[in-house]
């Protein structure tokens, strides 16, 4: 299944195995994520894939600037991946979004990239100009609220 995954998840699959390259592709499918040159404990890779797993997946995208420091990689795009229905995806996004979630949380807890969560966000404040009604309907008749 490696070769079914789509470009980076399928690297990941190689270098730390498949159930890992799928939980990362869970936690943070669909978004950027930064992968440092060395994870610390609590950093969520490390929760994600474990100690281990995580240090391969450093060394992998850790580089040595010209400076000598070692650096990690920024704004990598983790894909979805095998993440289920679109159309139940859509539907939490529009949920997360209507409760005042990010986008980018949103995005992660629907399963969609980020991008997407964006232009759902868009295109919901575009319908909803939040001027609100100028004129009240009473009782059948249009009014500017004056009697």
């Amino acid at each position: 299944m490696n070769d079914e995954l789509p470009g980076l998840l399928g690297d990941l699959a190689r270098i730390v195995g498949l159930s890992a390259a799928l939980a990362i592709a869970e936690r943070v499918g669909g978004t950027r994520v930064s992968i440092p040159a060395r994870a610390h404990d609590q950093h969520w890779l490390v929760e994600t894939v474990g100690r281990d797993a995580a240090d391969r997946i450093c060394d992998h995208f850790r580089i040595l600037r010209p400076d000598g420091q070692e650096s990690g990689a920024s704004h990598v795009i983790i894909p979805r991946g095998p993440t289920g229905c679109l159309a139940k995806a859509r539907q939490r996004l529009a949920r997360e979004l209507e409760a005042g979630t990010s986008a980018r949380e949103a995005a992660r807890r629907a399963g969609v990239s980020e991008r997407a969560a964006f232009r759902m966000r868009a295109r919901r404040r575009a319908a909803d100009d939040g001027q609100g009604e100028l004129f009240l309907q009473v009782r059948g008749k249009v009014s500017d609220g004056r009697t």
